[in-house]
């Protein structure tokens, strides 16, 4: 009896020790998935980036899975991370812009000189001013970035005044880019970034605003013939990142604070970076098809500023009609992407 008593006790500590074991190594899978291919930077760099951080800052319990298939439209985005088609995932404002507009902000013409410090800029606006307005209800919001400054890529003819705009057929993804294109006499056809390519290849479009990023992302080397630069861009456009909420209520405190200590503005300088490297990318792309590329003019970049500075007075009416001081945030932002390009 006694012989027996003590191999109970041995197999009893050998079950706690086992089951001690499996509690601490217990894993999350969640599935994350993108609207864009494989090889775009937001998909590589930044979702992909982001999902190593989260698995080496929770040593490995949290991990993270790309779907082949993106599970809606680029626009439904929210929803089906809201609805758990998808845990984690990512949208532009500019496809979503009666749902969320504040994040407009640092879509306005005149922000920062790279996407890094746009990104930063933005984050932290966002975090201090924009995020009390609870936009984003039902997802778990890990980070706010922007793409790299916006310039103007056309496939027949050169874009050096305004006037050169006018009646033009330009493709654009929504939001402030739409208004821009609107203002400048333009006719913006609002779709998606990955049909771009069908849209200039067949004719449909006469151009598009983008990132220099989508140059290359898109083929667009293929098919544009001239591009028309402004100094930090004429307009950007931003993206909130986020995760299903039931899903993110299941971690651990100890796995949520780890998560929250690689988003934020740790992600969005993660994702600006990976824009900036990406922007050197297509600009190479761009000489390397022989696009001509022209630097905007003194006299066409006031007049763009002049034509879309009613802009900015709808982001602040729209803001102000959310609690918050619409005016002082612009000059805020500005103030901060001062700070961020001087390193801080």
């Amino acid at each position: 009896m006694k012989f027996n008593l003590i191999k109970l006790a041995a197999l009893a500590t050998a079950l706690s020790l086992g089951l001690g074991l499996g509690q601490a190594s217990a894993q999350t899978t969640l599935t994350m998935s993108s609207w864009v291919g494989p090889t775009h930077p937001l998909t590589r760099d930044v979702l992909g980036g982001w999902a190593a951080a989260v698995e080496k800052a929770t040593q490995g319990r949290v991990k993270l899975q790309m779907l082949p298939k993106h599970p809606s439209a680029p626009g439904g985005t929210f929803d089906s991370v809201r609805d758990g088609l998808v845990d984690v995932s990512y949208v532009t404002a500019s496809y979503t812009p009666a749902r969320h507009p504040l994040p407009l902000l640092a879509e306005l013409p005149g922000a920062g000189a790279t996407a890094e410090i746009n990104s930063v800029a933005f984050s932290r606006m966002h975090w201090k001013h924009l995020q009390a307005a609870n936009e984003y209800k039902g997802v778990k919001l890990l980070g706010v970035f922007t793409h790299g400054p916006g310039q103007m890529f056309t496939v027949k003819k050169q874009i050096s005044t305004v006037a050169d705009l006018a009646g033009m057929k330009i493709r654009s993804g929504g939001g402030i880019s739409e208004a821009s294109a609107k203002a400048l006499g333009a006719s913006p056809l609002v779709k998606p970034a990955p049909e771009s390519y069908e849209l200039l290849s067949s004719g449909v479009a006469d151009g598009t605003f983008f990132p220099s990023e989508s140059i290359k992302s898109f083929n667009l080397d293929k098919v544009v013939k001239f591009a028309t630069y402004f100094p930090g861009g004429f307009y950007s456009s931003s993206f909130g990142f986020f995760m299903n909420e039931d899903k993110w209520n299941k971690l651990s405190k100890q796995d949520q604070d780890a998560i929250n200590s690689v988003s934020g503005e740790a992600l969005a300088r993660l994702a600006g970076k990976a824009w900036d490297a990406a922007d050197k990318i297509g600009i190479d792309a761009l000489k390397a098809a022989s696009v001509t590329i022209t630097e905007a003019s003194p006299a066409f970049v006031a007049d763009v500023r002049a034509r879309t500075a009613p802009l900015v007075q709808d982001w602040i009416k729209a803001a102000n009609a959310k609690g918050i001081d619409g005016a002082k945030v612009v000059a805020e932002f500005h103030e901060e992407l001062k700070k961020v390009a001087a390193g801080n």
